[in-house]
């Protein structure tokens, strides 16, 4: 394929799906690349929920005590399933991919396994971790000190294998919590809805898998980076920081930066400027 007509495909992050990049794909279309979003293993049409989430009377201990039905998926099983969308979409070819979150982790996996079918990596706010290093390990660093997702989680992760989500509290104070962590640059009716979409437990294995870089493997893969200057996920401090990692394990390969002045999900705020620049990449 010429330079600029790679196919693109769109990984979400924790809790997410597909469905998060309808907009995207929508403004992708002036610039004719074959696009796809899938689903993550244990996310989208492949999530499972927890009993206690539809039992009534509602239990909370249970809910902060239930083992999650995704508890078994782990870094391996979400990269294999990864590979063979990149496999499927490209047919030999090669493929940008964009990961946006924790959807990081899978890339990166991905990318330094089959090197030669990803034509450039794109880290949305994104979880890019150095080599050998867990992604856990990043969000009890000080450069995310003030994020808001930990507090929001219901649980032990150790005990309920997943990262849990109250998705059907009524509490006011609790709901607003969530809605500024993700869509805190997103109407309130709209971030309501984001919100109603998605799946409450995220596979805590897929954040304590590690993977071994190397030149010729995801250091060889062109990458850049979009710091999102108002995300309360993943805070931008935590995001310079990835990208000053990488850049210092592979110099002879920097990381392209973008900034943009958006919360955790400029898919839903600024689907356009998401579109340029994929639509852009050669």
């Amino acid at each position: 394929m010429s330079p600029g007509s790679t196919p693109i495909l769109l990984l979400h992050g924790s809790w997410h799906a597909a469905w998060c990049w309808n907009e995207v794909i929508a403004h992708l279309v002036p610039y004719d690349r074959q696009t796809l979003a899938v689903d993550m293993v244990g996310h989208g049409m492949r999530a499972r929920r927890p009993e206690c989430l539809t039992m009534r009377p509602f239990d909370p201990d249970r809910l902060a005590t239930e083992v999650s039905p995704v508890m078994d998926v782990d870094l391996d099983r979400a990269t294999e399933l990864l590979v063979r969308q990149i496999e499927r979409l490209g047919r030999g070819s090669r493929v940008t991919v964009l990961a946006h979150s924790m959807g990081g982790v899978v890339l990166t996996r991905a990318a330094q396994q089959v090197p030669e079918l990803v034509a450039h990596a794109v880290y949305l706010a994104a979880v890019m971790p150095a080599s050998g290093e867990a992604a856990d390990r990043y969000f009890a660093l000080p450069e995310n000190a003030d994020a808001l997702v930990l507090s929001a989680l219901r649980g032990d992760p150790a005990v309920t294998g997943a990262l849990r989500l109250d998705l059907a509290s009524n509490d006011p104070v609790y709901r607003q919590q969530l809605r500024e962590a993700f869509y805190g640059d997103i109407a309130p009716v709209v971030a309501d809805a984001a919100l109603g979409l998605l799946s409450p437990d995220a596979p805590v294995g897929m954040m304590r898998g590690t993977t071994r870089l190397t030149r010729d493997g995801w250091g060889s893969v062109p990458r850049t980076y979009v710091v999102c200057t108002r995300d309360m996920a993943i805070r931008p401090a935590l995001q310079r920081r990835f990208v000053a990692e990488a850049d210092a394990a592979f110099p002879e390969n920097p990381t392209s930066v973008v900034m943009l002045d958006s919360s955790h999900a400029p898919f839903l705020s600024m689907p356009g400027e998401i579109a340029k620049i994929l639509g852009e990449l050669d």
